[in-house]
């Protein structure tokens, strides 16, 4: 019994120290998300050395067109775009500290995602303080994985902001209209009843 108590105990143990060497990485959230649809996606950096993160470059997959971004404070932002003028990437750079040694940080922006987007790989780059770069762009499983956001189809008859175009108004559906005539149902009813109780009267009044 001891022995597997330990072994279990050592299982746990081995499971959340994985956990926490893979969850510390550079994430760009949500995990899932639709084609044909604005999105607000939020990149979010461990800081993982005893020194501080100080720069985070993040390049845009095929698939999203990011053009919005959320100032932080903190911190500054550099775009790069090709030669049409889309956005291609990001570099966040630190104007005073950065993140420090127990800290993390979010950086938001938001873009559409495309309608025949597959699922969007960013490959992220964590610059430190004392200039090494850990590079977040390898396969899923890796040492430095890429962060993955899952893409799935457009749900039928929705539009880019993910509402259903194809319902029918609340005073149409069948649902809504019961409601509408509870009020005549009532009437109707405390008519048949009022009608059922004169008669009543009549009847005991005739014996």
């Amino acid at each position: 019994m001891k022995k597997t108590g330990s072994l279990i105990a050592a299982c746990l143990l081995a499971m959340m120290l994985f956990a926490g060497v893979a969850s510390a990485h550079v994430t760009v959230l949500p995990n899932e998300t639709a084609q044909n649809k604005y999105e607000v996606f939020t990149v979010r950096v461990p800081n993982e050395k005893e020194i501080a993160t100080v720069k985070v470059e993040v390049r845009f997959p095929a698939g999203v067109t990011v053009s919005r971004f959320e100032p932080k404070a903190g911190w500054k932002y550099d775009l790069t775009k090709d030669a049409s003028g889309k956005i291609t990437s990001v570099i966040w750079t630190a104007t005073g500290e950065g993140l420090g040694a127990t800290e993390f940080g979010d950086f938001k922006m938001s873009g559409k995602v495309e309608n025949d987007a597959k699922d969007l790989s960013w490959k992220a780059y964590q610059t430190y303080k004392d200039n090494s770069v850990v590079e977040w762009v390898g396969a899923e499983g890796s040492d430095k994985p890429a962060s993955v956001t899952k893409v799935k189809a457009a749900a039928a008859g929705a539009d880019s902001h993910g509402h259903d175009t194809g319902a029918a108004p609340a005073e149409e559906t069948g649902s809504a209209g019961s409601e509408s005539k509870l009020p005549l149902y009532l009437s109707i009813a405390a008519v048949v009843l009022g009608a059922l109780s004169l008669l009543v009267s009549l009847i005991k009044k005739a014996k």
